[in-house]
């Protein structure tokens, strides 16, 4: 109850600083959204939906890996519906939903929350490569010099015996069930791939509401460097506050303060909308597909699944 009450707390702190710098530039950050055109604002929303989608085949690719290939539609509900809860105060509800959802469609809870875990492993460690190659000229990057030392750590983990000890290890301690087989190392690179794309196409959201296609390669850095820093300050739901921030420090210098604000404040809009959008595609999608999904035991009572020859929604289910 107090750790639940000090993150909302946090919360509150962030988008108090937030607030308060807004406040300061409100009447150029409100001039930044007029101009902004709906158009722009629509193309950030479907950018973000499209790497929303990059992430889930990354995502789907490091489920199969681990022993539980899910059609496409399936997998989106189990993340897409699962990830609303980084929107409630505390890293375990999210973790918890996805398990459950998990658990409904035949995927054992350990193996949804190794696919979990490495999933965030993949995108913090791309995200942070991509910031530090686009924006290496930056002074609020080469401030933040310490995240990179993230790096090399990151790239090891990634090793396919080191990251199945390090979930192993994990899943000990909160006394599961261990992994039955090593991720194939080709797993990895296959969702490495996928992530980074996604992480591009991202970052054509930034570039719309900014409104500068000659600022691709600063907006998608821009992005990336956010997102990780709000990811980092775990204690906050969702970066809510933080991610802002740190995307108005790399894009004012740029672009100025009020228009960097603007950005900031759509982007929240165009991913909590896309969010809510694919979550509630993925339980309509998803339910439609739950009925070609098999779930039978193995012989350690752990769940399994299988699809119907005749109703394989997704092609092959390998990745």
């Amino acid at each position: 109850m107090i750790r639940r009450l000090l993150r909302v707390v946090l919360a509150l702190v962030a988008l108090g600083f937030l607030g308060y710098a807004l406040a300061r530039n409100w009447d150029d950050t409100r001039a930044a959204v007029a101009q902004t055109s709906p158009w722009a604002v629509l193309g950030a929303f479907v950018a973000v939906l499209l790497g929303q989608f990059c992430m889930l085949l990354a995502w789907r690719a490091v489920l199969a890996g681990l022993g539980s290939p899910l059609p496409v539609r399936v997998t989106g509900r189990i993340m897409f519906v699962g990830q609303l809860g980084k929107y409630i105060p505390g890293a375990v509800w999210a973790y918890a939903a996805m398990m459950d959802l998990g658990r409904d469609h035949g995927s054992p809870p350990r193996r949804t929350f190794a696919c979990i875990s490495l999933a965030l492993v993949i995108n913090l460690g791309v995200g942070l490569a991509i910031a530090a190659a686009t924006l290496a000229t930056q002074e609020v990057v080469r401030q933040a010099w310490y995240l990179l030392l993230l790096l090399p750590v990151i790239a090891v983990c990634l090793h396919p015996k080191v990251l199945t000890w390090g979930l192993n290890l994990a899943l000990r301690l909160a006394r599961r069930p261990t992994l039955d087989s090593v991720l194939p190392g080709r797993t990895v690179l296959v969702a490495v791939a996928w992530t980074s794309l996604g992480w591009l196409v991202y970052g054509l959201h930034t570039t719309m509401l900014v409104g500068r296609w000659d600022l691709y390669v600063i907006a998608t850095g821009a992005y990336a460097f956010a997102w990780a820093t709000g990811l980092l300050t775990f204690v906050v739901p969702a970066g809510v506050g933080v991610r802002e921030g740190a995307l108005v420090l790399v894009l004012a210098p740029i672009i100025t303060a009020g228009p960097a604000f603007a950005v900031a404040v759509l982007s929240r809009l165009a991913f909590t909308l896309a969010d809510a959008a694919a979550a509630g595609l993925a339980m309509l999608l998803g339910r439609q597909a739950s009925s070609s999904v098999v779930v039978y035991a193995d012989q350690n009572g752990a769940g399994s699944t299988a699809l119907t020859p005749d109703r394989n929604l997704s092609g092959s289910p390998e990745a």
